[in-house]
């Protein structure tokens, strides 16, 4: 395969197929971040949400795994590489969360409804793509860079992860300590009758897991035994789509990239699982108003996910796979802004009686 694809078509073939992973796990197992959270506060179940903790579960575990084996040094990864800023992750996380409610859906969920004809959701990928480079690259990238200016990690600092500075703190190995903590995220998220009465949805959890593991594992299998400077990353919704975008915009003089692989992979997956469900439908917006808040909550997401480094998925999956600092903050805050976001949409800022 090294003899006929080049380093970037092989790293966007390994994010297509966690990407078509992540897409058939969004259309036939229902995981949705959004869709987790308003069950949780408002639909009384919790299953969604347990099935979110055993994809992280898994997902530090293979990682970790991983890096005991020597396959990956998570240290070179985006999430651990930058020094942490509490105060992005929290600001960025609730932007994140409040778009993400008046949108209906994060970046993942957007692609993977796309997938099943909803053209609402084309808008909020246009919109959240470009929203994110104009704050990542574009004119308002200074201002970012003013309040929030990203630090590398130097070689003499610990990494700004869990594991690594419970290690610093305990002398224990890094990998144990992560793979232990991974083997009881995991193990409090199994203990719900309800979500083992539904294995089909620890099924589409734990595979959701592995696509996060297989972006890693790919991309540094091709940056440690390939020729181009590549990074290490795995699967997030944000950047990518402005990726993705420029891309099929430009594509004759951009390379491919595991972004572009991951977001087209999910679109074909939730396509596929679509067809399978016969859920597959064309949708429009037929009311302004709606359209207008998605619009707005998709350009907040862009804002918040540059400002957190990652997404739903790129920080409530990637970062906490390899146990980065940031992670468990900013899912919190995504929560946290999510929860005011669906407070507003369904009952008003009303006091409760």
């Amino acid at each position: 395969m090294r003899d006929v694809m080049t380093d970037y078509q092989l790293v966007a073939l390994i994010g297509l197929a966690g990407g078509v992973l992540l897409g058939l796990a969004a259309r036939l197992g229902r995981f949705c971040t959004l869709g987790a959270i308003e069950d949780a506060l408002y639909g009384g179940s919790t299953v969604r949400m347990r099935m979110w903790g055993v994809a992280i579960g898994f997902a530090i575990l293979g990682s970790f795994g991983l890096m005991s084996l020597g396959f990956m040094d998570a240290a070179t990864s985006n999430y651990l590489s930058i020094r942490w800023m509490p105060v992005a992750s929290v600001v960025g996380g609730l932007i994140f969360g409040y778009g993400m409610a008046l949108s209906g859906n994060c970046g993942y969920g957007a692609i993977a409804r796309l997938g099943g004809g909803d053209l609402r959701s084309f808008v909020i990928v246009l919109v959240m793509g470009v929203s994110t480079y104009v704050v990542l690259s574009g004119p308002l990238a200074p201002l970012r860079n003013t309040f929030f200016t990203q630090i590398d990690v130097t070689s003499t600092e610990i990494p700004p992860g869990i594991a690594h500075h419970l290690s610093a703190i305990t002398g224990l190995s890094v990998h144990l300590i992560g793979m232990a903590i991974g083997t009881l995220i995991l193990a409090g998220s199994l203990m719900s009758r309800d979500l083992l009465a539904k294995p089909h949805q620890v099924i589409w959890g734990i595979v959701v897991g592995m696509a996060i593991v297989s972006g890693w594992a790919g991309t540094a299998w091709v940056a440690g035994s390939g020729f181009e400077p590549l990074p290490v990353v795995s699967h997030s919704f944000a950047a990518p789509m402005g990726e993705s975008i420029l891309w099929f915009m430009t594509g004759s003089v951009r390379p491919l990239s595991f972004a572009v692989g991951s977001v087209a992979g999910i679109w074909i997956g939730a396509f596929v699982g679509s067809m399978i469900k016969g859920h597959f439908r064309w949708e429009a917006c037929e009311d302004p108003r709606e359209l207008r808040r998605q619009i707005f909550g998709a350009a907040l997401m862009g804002l918040g996910a540059v400002l957190a480094l990652g997404c739903s998925v790129g920080q409530g999956l990637s970062a906490f796979s390899v146990l980065a600092l940031s992670a468990p903050v900013t899912f919190a805050a995504i929560f946290a802004g999510a929860a005011i976001g669906l407070r507003q949409l369904i009952v008003g800022f009303q006091p409760a009686e």
